[in-house]
């Protein structure tokens, strides 16, 4: 029931467009914009092109937008988490801090299909590499994720360390701990950085985890 409440305020939020052009992908947007695309054929064979565009600099605005386009016009646009209706169903975006990490077409019917990003965009470079080479595709993967779960588990250690550091809180209950691990403040910047490209790697492929990448933001 929540969900569907979700459902139904973000598409309250939809508002319409202007009828602007889609502007075409430029090299220095490959960090700031991500572009996707959704092909629909009707009945008679007459295909419907919509494009999500969404800059991902608005996030210092405190909010982000998403701008659809219908045929390379600008259809509607939301503050995201969007939902706009299309033809057939529904297309969803949402954002993590650090890219998308959710935009689909999901059908009348419930079936869920993730759009095609661009190719010129950081998205459609990284499907490409994936396609071209997905043994390495597949180690980038896995090498990202590693580094989300040591990332995790040594924030896990530190604020143990901090909680049981006073004994007039939970250290009179629980004892003391200090963590195995004791990270200079150059370690921690670089573990930092570490765990943000992991999880930019991660949002290019649209993944998304509450904990691993929750807890690098």
């Amino acid at each position: 029931m929540f969900d569907e409440w979700r459902h139904h305020r973000a598409l309250r939020r939809v508002e319409p467009g202007n009828g602007r052009p889609l502007k075409p992908f430029r090299w220095w947007q490959t960090l700031t914009r991500a572009l996707f695309h959704l092909k629909l054929t009707d009945d008679d064979g007459r295909r419907t092109v919509y494009t999500v565009d969404v800059r991902h600099q608005n996030q210092s605005e405190g909010h982000v937008r998403a701008h659809l386009y219908l045929d390379g016009r600008h259809h509607a646009e939301s503050r995201v988490p969007a939902v706009f209706p299309v033809r057939g169903g529904t297309v969803e975006v949402r954002t993590s801090a650090f890219g998308l990490k959710r935009c689909h077409y999901v059908t009348a019917e419930g079936s869920a299909h993730r759009l095609v990003p661009d190719p010129a965009s950081a998205e459609g470079r990284r499907a490409r590499l994936d396609r071209a080479h997905p043994a390495l595709s597949l180690c980038m993967g896995f090498l990202s994720s590693t580094v989300l779960v040591i990332g995790l588990v040594l924030l896990v250690l530190q604020l143990a360390e901090q909680i049981t550091r006073s004994p007039e809180g939970v250290a009179q209950y629980v004892g003391t701990f200090t963590s195995p691990v004791d990270l200079p403040a150059w370690g921690n910047a670089v573990v930092g950085l570490a765990t943000a490209a992991a999880s930019t790697e991660r949002a290019l492929r649209l993944r998304y985890h509450w904990l691993l990448d929750g807890g690098a933001g």
